[in-house]
């Protein structure tokens, strides 16, 4: 009875007033809750960071008065930006009484992109976006050189150390950050050269002449890159399709500007199987799309279907779809405006309806005039739509015939697959395992409860070169897109997705490694969300076992296994090098690569989309001469190869 509480207390426990509302001043609320500001404070919340400090120097370039953007990673950890734009302003702000330097980078909601003629166009977190750098800084330097003379603000945590400082005069213009992320923020403070690289590249492509440049001072030989497009997306299209066999002689670019915003297309067809359709709103990638999307495609298929109507290539009862017409297609579609609307579960979706008709509008006069001023390219595109058309009836027939036969229906388990009986797939993983006799080694070897086992025989169908019909044919694709129970492509479904993991385990050889890049070509192509939802990885088993005396020992690297046996004193020892996973016993299997708290997994991510799909067209397309090439130039990143 003395755990009881009278319902007089309880009230008094419960009770909530007006002394109960915190109110945080300044920059507290973005250091209490960084999560609401900058998404995570994890890899990618340090790297948004960057990001945000760089959109500030793009609204410079936006408006006219920024052409380069110099980044560096410096030896410290921290980061600098600097910008040849206008300077943040230096004078007195009329209300707050300080300068506009220290108002800019300690209140949320300041800055020139409010209202007013600063910045008629602007992407990033409109004012928000260096104050909350500031506000997650340990320290933050800045430097603005404006009207001939140089200033200097410090900060640590947000805090002003002094007011704004005239250090002398100057002949350079622009403003210059160096921050050094908080460690009580961050999860991780190292920067990811690749990563901030890939995205500056993608925002020097979005804006015409604009020089952005990297360079990495914590390497030994510090590592410099500058990247600066004049034909803009025109070059970002080429970029994107350079290891394609292409249908125009140059991407088609259309283009309309007027007072308040301005829209750029570019795009190009290649005589592959896959659409890449890259859409950009102030220069912030929509990746749930928006109106400008939908603009561009409902007025490319009827463009298309029209033009094969009028000039009797299309018979009046065919109808292309939109699936038809964007097979083969790269496009970069950057639309800038004044008053973005952003929406969607990630606030990456455009939402501003205008941007639907003036983004058709300009498809129909531009591209229209090109068809017409181009026939034979045009027939050509027509044709390859008809193909496109045809070879989807014939996979929808196939799909059909598979439903039908059980292949697609997950009620239906392929007959290898030994499933797990744990029912929640959130605490369920698969293994897709190279062989029928390490498929035998892994079921035995394995926990049923949670793990299910996949053999797959011989090696998976390029999906690279081969329609979607084709795909469909094949077993091993039929046994896997059975297994997984989420469907492919437009059908792709994550909440019928049967297991949270799935996982590659093939053998450490070159034939494992062919195997591992069939199976993740296939999920880049028809099941990317496998990506990028983190649902993919690939086993890691060990390469070597050394046995002293009674002591078993696995090493997983060469390096791993010279540093082991310089510990070991060079003994008496047994050493097996594992060439595949038939070797060991179901014993072995479940300690070394199945145990979840023993075993290394290594999760297969997409950071750069655009990159991904260079490399799968480079190993896995048509072109057998950019296979040689990439071959000899990254030869000498291998230092042993078994065969």
């Amino acid at each position: 009875m003395e755990d009881l509480i009278s319902k007089e207390e309880l009230s008094k426990s419960t009770k909530y007033t007006e002394a109960d509302i915190q109110v945080l001043e300044g920059l507290e609320p973005v250091r209490k809750r960084p999560g609401m500001y900058i998404g995570s404070t994890d890899k990618r919340g340090l790297h948004h960071l960057v990001i945000e400090i760089i959109d500030n120097s793009v609204d410079e370039a936006l408006a006219g008065y920024c052409t380069q953007i110099d980044v560096i990673i410096n030896k410290s950890g921290s980061i600098t930006v600097k910008d040849n734009g206008r300077g943040i302003p230096c004078g007195m702000h009329p209300t707050e009484h300080k300068s506009a330097v220290e108002v800019v980078l300690t209140k949320l909601h300041a800055g020139g992109k409010f209202g007013g003629e600063g910045y008629k166009i602007s992407g990033g977190l409109h004012g928000v976006g260096l104050s909350c750098v500031n506000a997650l800084s340990e320290k933050l330097e800045v430097t603005v050189y404006q009207n001939g003379i140089e200033h200097y603000q410090m900060y640590r945590r947000g805090v002003p150390q002094a007011p704004l400082q005239e250090v002398g005069p100057t002949d350079l213009r622009g403003t210059t950050v160096t921050f050094y992320p908080d460690p009580e923020i961050f999860e991780t403070l190292e920067f990811d050269y690749n990563e901030l690289r890939n995205r500056f590249r993608e925002i020097a492509f979005l804006n015409r002449g604009l020089s952005i440049s990297i360079e990495d001072q914590r390497q030994e030989n510090p590592v410099k890159e500058n990247f600066k497009f004049v034909g803009g997306i025109v070059e970002f299209v080429e970029y994107l399709s350079k290891n394609k066999e292409c249908i125009f002689p140059k991407p088609v670019y259309v283009d309309v500007v007027n007072k308040t915003n301005e829209v750029e297309i570019a795009f190009q067809y290649n005589n592959g199987y896959n659409e890449i359709i890259n859409a950009y709103a102030n220069n912030i990638n929509t990746e749930e799309g928006g109106t400008h999307l939908e603009g561009f495609r409902n007025s490319l298929t009827k463009i298309i279907n029209d033009y094969g109507k009028n000039n009797k290539i299309l018979k009046e009862s065919e109808k292309l779809s939109g699936d038809d017409v964007r097979e083969g297609l790269t496009a970069i579609i950057s639309v800038k405006l004044r008053n973005p609307q952003f929406e969607g579960q990630t606030k990456t979706k455009l939402g501003n309806s205008e941007m639907r008709k003036i983004v058709s509008d300009v498809m129909q006069e531009k591209f229209g005039e090109y068809l017409e001023e181009n026939p034979v390219i045009a027939r050509e595109l027509v044709l390859k739509c008809i193909t496109a058309k045809r070879a989807r009836d014939a996979a929808r027939n196939a799909r059909e015939l598979t439903r039908r036969k059980g292949v697609l229906d997950s009620t239906t388990l392929p007959g290898k697959l030994a499933d797990c009986t744990e029912k929640d797939p959130e605490h369920c993983e698969i293994y897709l395992v190279e062989g029928d006799s390490a498929g035998g080694t892994a079921k035995q070897g394995r926990d049923r409860k949670f793990q299910a086992i996949l053999p797959l025989r011989g090696k998976i169908l390029n999906v690279e070169k081969a329609s979607l019909h084709k795909v469909l044919e094949n077993a091993i694709i039929k046994d896997m897109i059975t297994a997984f129970g989420c469907g492919i492509s437009s059908e792709f479904n994550e909440e019928k997705l049967r297991y949270n993991k799935i996982i590659i385990m093939t053998d450490a050889d070159v034939d494992g490694s062919h195997i591992r890049i069939l199976l993740l070509t296939f999920f880049f192509r028809f099941m990317q969300p496998l990506i990028e939802k983190g649902h993919v990885y690939a086993a890691q088993p060990p390469l070597y076992k050394v046995t002293v005396g009674k002591d078993n020992y696995y090493c997983y690297s060469d390096e791993e296994l010279n540093e082991l046996l310089d510990s070991l004193g060079r003994p008496k020892i047994v050493l097996q090098r594992y060439k595949g996973l038939g070797e060991m016993t179901a014993e072995q299997l479940w300690e070394t690569t199945m145990n979840p708290e023993k075993r290394i997994l290594l999760k297969i991510t997409m950071e750069d989309a655009a990159q991904a799909d260079e490399i799968f067209s480079k190993l896995m397309g048509e072109d057998p001469e950019l296979r040689r090439e990439f071959i000899e130039l990254n030869a000498t990143l291998v230092k042993e190869l078994d065969v």
